[in-house]
């Protein structure tokens, strides 16, 4: 009688026995963030740039500060005030391009934490990832296209 009651709840467990579920497939969307392959990549032209750029500040430090050692101008007569006036303003330009090449370079550093935080690439707006174009071109951009024209027409 027991082997009877087994046999029968096996039929029974057999028939009730699901169905093997079909797998789930990944849904491929849209990615979220670069590879760590694509990362290193940018990694490696944002170095390359940011090289550059401590380069060319260095050069224009040395032109607006006159600490080349080189020149005569601190030993020549000063009588000639236009050509003070125009070594004045081209200090100043000088300054300027180098405040600006300093903000690049931040610009390029704070790239490069976001390469190790991987979340570089990703538009700070709209949370899309930034064409690789736009990346390669700009290595330091946090918008892409989109919200920065939506940036432009608010401003406007």
């Amino acid at each position: 009688m027991e082997k009877k009651i087994k046999k029968e709840i096996k039929k029974i467990a057999v028939a009730k026995k699901p169905e093997a579920k079909p797998e789930l497939k990944k849904e491929t969307g849209p990615k979220n963030r670069y590879s760590d392959e694509e990362l290193e990549e940018f990694k490696q032209i944002i170095l390359t740039k940011l090289e550059e750029a401590k380069k060319d500040l260095e050069i224009l430090t040395e032109a607006f500060s006159n600490s080349g050692g080189e020149d005569i101008n601190d030993t020549s007569p000063t009588f000639k005030i236009l050509e003070e006036g125009s070594q004045v303003l081209s200090k100043e330009e000088n300054s300027q391009l180098a405040m600006r090449q300093t903000k690049f370079i931040k610009n390029l550093e704070n790239a490069l934490i976001r390469i190790q935080n991987k979340t570089y690439g990703i538009c700070r707006v709209t949370g899309e990832l930034i064409p690789k174009e736009r990346l390669r071109i700009v290595p330091h951009a946090t918008l892409s296209i989109d919200a920065k024209n939506m940036q432009k027409k608010t401003r406007d």
